[in-house]
């Protein structure tokens, strides 16, 4: 049980990144043209493949992968669509707090003894190195 409520934690994690960045790439098309908006759709195909192998995961161990990403969904979108108000750089910091927030939930999970080895692995070979380099790439785009 404890490792679908974790997993669903995530999964409405992924869900609302994926909702939040196409928010953002929607942002960006209409008014940077598409340079950034392309950089950053690696990283929207990312979060849905997250979700995809959240879904699975949670499905194969019983569990029924919830459907949205709930109040933090909402919140996210608020924070984007007031960043995006602001501009490119303000957008792209709102996306890295997000992804930086998503790591330390990947690595505080990795510390969790509980967590089946099926959860462990998921988190250190896909999830967790897939923030890092999205954090990498908004970095990048800052510099810019």
């Amino acid at each position: 049980m404890h490792n679908i409520e974790t997993l669903n934690q995530f999964l409405k994690d992924e869900l609302s990144a994926t909702e939040t960045y196409e928010q953002a790439l929607e942002k960006l098309r209409d008014d940077t043209g598409l340079a950034e908006s392309e950089a950053l759709k690696p990283i929207y195909e990312s979060h849905k493949d997250a979700v995809s192998s959240l879904q699975s995961l949670i499905s194969r161990l019983g569990g029924t992968p919830c459907e949205s990403s709930g109040a933090w969904g909402t919140w996210a979108k608020i924070v984007q669509g007031s960043a995006n108000l602001l501009g490119k750089d303000a957008a792209f910091t709102a996306l890295q707090v997000g992804e930086k927030s998503g790591s330390e939930n990947y690595e505080k999970a990795l510390e969790d003894t509980e967590l089946s080895s099926d959860v462990q692995s998921l988190i250190k070979t896909k999830l967790l190195p897939a923030q890092q380099a999205h954090i990498l790439t908004l970095n990048r785009l800052l510099a810019l």
